[in-house]
């Protein structure tokens, strides 16, 4: 069954093999939904355990399959014995500081002495410079270890190695076919590498490298040798799950086990940053990927979006309580300043959409848009119109920056790099689903036609935008504690393992209230009396608002997902309606 909704989308449901859910119900003993999402997802029999629990002893692989690793184990170890000082550069979004945290709080544990530099989004631009690499050399760095960028810094690292200052790229962005002159590029992206290890974040991708390198000074007897106890990698896991969640990497494989694991570590509060943050943040309920992408996410963010790019890395890498209260505290203030800028920019944006409304990518420049905020606002085009979304902010010279992000089945990142390649771009890079570039004003058509033209040839449609997936419809009487934890054991959820989204129908609104500004908080109830509490954020000013925010005796199918909230103790399942169709007489 197809419905057309009120926002002029087709709610369609997802195929699956009826047989294949029968079986997996029948091997594995699970429940008729827990079978059919697992079918949806096109698990098999034998992959049920290890999604459904999934382990490092069972999914991590030897780290030395990516390329470069023993180079990058070598040099670095080199640098240990000969006690010199280790430089880490990183980028500024979370991804890059959980990857710079996790070399910064690794090296402290065996005493080993190390520096980090994290570069001002709008002074310094993203990935290595030249002049960025002399602050890190001037503070007796000896050798350079970047994350979560350098895979194109061709000039940097060049100066750097020409100062007898190794680097060390650890990164997992789509790559060209020339490497720079690095010690070691460790990069499951290159065009080389055969780990198939591509979908890792760049936490992921640093984990592997502390993986092996811990293996190799167990091997050489150091730890024993310097009187120093071997660290419990695990315990760096909390790290490794918020990296990959907040850069919206497939939580497949894996990174469902270092996410998995990472929650069980971050509940476990051993992270005084992440501890003070999560309890300044007012929340209750034990945190989830959820919280990691929205509560910790925006909050470590927003120093690099307002100017204090290196708050995010020294929170998560502070000891020291009253240090991290304060940075907590900060990045909260920020993370409000951020929202405030945001908001008034994307109302902008909105109209420039309207204007271009059925391109199949949205390519819109401005002048002096915030650039802490265009890769925020490129994500809320992105989910309100199903497009992939190029957002540039042009300077009073005609130099625009942009961020992007994209829909499954088109990747950015090698758009961006063909762009450049093609002299569109003046520079630039990513991965699959989001990336930063470069470029003159006078080549924005250009760039905008070239877009089109690979749109056009990656098989997606402006009709496939249309379109919603639903996982099941379910009654009204299911939305109970009982169901929500048998789908949620399909948990974590996001990137490459969405949230299941259901239909409920024949359901009409008992109640209404504003919340907040743009939110709608309802009561509705089935033909049978049933009621559901839910929820429709932003709905104000959308065309669910007339529907949602009153009393009607008019029947309506709705389309969302399930919510567990914990309030003073009670645990409650609500609702988060995404979208309705109306039932007509």
């Amino acid at each position: 069954m197809i419905y057309t909704s009120v926002t002029n989308r087709n709610w369609k449901l997802k195929q699956f093999d009826l047989n294949q859910a029968e079986k997996l119900a029948q091997d594995h003993s699970l429940d008729e939904i827990q079978s059919r999402l697992l079918a949806i997802r096109n698990i098999k029999s034998e992959e049920v355990k290890d999604f459904l629990k999934p382990t490092l002893k069972n999914l991590m692989p030897d780290p030395n399959i990516i390329s470069d690793m023993k180079k990058a184990v070598e040099r670095v170890y080199q640098a240990i014995i000969e006690k010199k000082t280790i430089g880490v550069f990183g980028d500024y979004d979370v991804d890059g500081a959980s990857a710079t945290a996790l070399l910064i709080k690794y090296f402290s544990s065996i005493k080993v002495k190390s520096v980090f530099y994290i570069p001002d989004r709008k002074k310094d631009g993203y990935g290595p410079t030249i002049s960025s690499f002399k602050k890190l050399i001037s503070l007796k760095s000896n050798i350079i270890i970047t994350v979560d960028c350098g895979t194109v810094a061709f000039e940097a690292i060049k100066y750097s190695q020409n100062e007898n200052t190794d680097v060390v790229v650890l990164d997992h962005h789509q790559a060209e076919i020339r490497l720079p002159d690095a010690c070691a590029v460790v990069n499951p992206n290159r065009l080389d590498d055969k780990s198939s290890l591509n979908y890792l974040s760049a936490a992921g991708v640093t984990l592997m490298f502390l993986v092996s390198l811990n293996s190799f000074l167990r091997k050489k007897n150091w730890f024993n040798q310097n009187t120093i106890k071997e660290p419990d990698i695990i315990n760096f896991l909390d790290l490794v799950s918020l990296g990959t969640v907040c850069d919206v990497v497939p939580l497949i494989k894996l990174n469902r086990a270092l996410v998995y694991q990472g929650l069980k570590i971050l509940k476990k509060r051993k992270n005084l940053g992440l501890k003070t943050l999560y309890d300044i943040s007012n929340h209750e309920e034990a945190p989830t990927a959820y919280h990691l992408g929205y509560v910790f996410g925006p909050r470590i963010n927003a120093g690099g979006r307002v100017g204090k790019s290196s708050h995010g890395a020294k929170l998560l890498t502070t000891d020291d309580a009253q240090t991290s209260y304060r940075l907590a505290n900060e990045l909260n203030l920020y993370n409000e300043e951020r929202k405030l800028i945001e908001k008034e920019l994307l109302n902008k944006v909105i109209e420039e959409v309207k204007k271009n409304i059925e391109d199949p990518i949205y390519v819109l420049s401005g002048l002096n848009w915030h650039e802490g905020v265009i890769g925020i606002i490129a994500s809320r085009i992105k989910e309100k119109y199903n497009k992939p979304a190029f957002l540039i902010s042009l300077n009073n010279v005609g130099l625009g920056k942009g961020s992007a992000r994209s829909v499954y089945g088109f990747d950015i990142g090698t758009s961006i790099l063909a762009a450049v390649q093609s002299k569109i771009l003046l520079k630039g890079g990513g991965h699959k689903m989001a990336g930063g570039f470069s470029i003159q004003k006078s080549k924005i058509n250009d760039f905008k036609e070239f877009l089109f033209s690979k749109f056009e040839k990656s098989g997606l449609s402006n009709t496939t935008n249309r379109n919603i997936y639903a996982d099941s419809i379910i009654s009204a009487s299911a939305l109970n504690k009982d169901f929500f934890d048998k789908v949620d054991a399909l948990a974590p959820f996001g990137s490459g393992n969405n949230e299941p989204k259901f239909i409920v129908e024949n359901v009409k609104i008992v109640n209404s209230q504003i919340v907040g500004e743009k939110h709608l908080k309802v009561i509705l109830c089935d033909r049978n009396g049933k009621t559901i509490n839910g929820i429709s954020f932003n709905a104000i000013g959308t065309n669910l608002e007339g529907y949602l925010n009153k009393k009607s005796h008019k029947m309506i199918n709705i389309l969302g997902k399930m919510s567990s909230n914990n309030w003073k103790g009670k645990r409650n399942i609500e609702f988060i309606i995404d979208d309705i169709s109306v039932i007509k007489d």
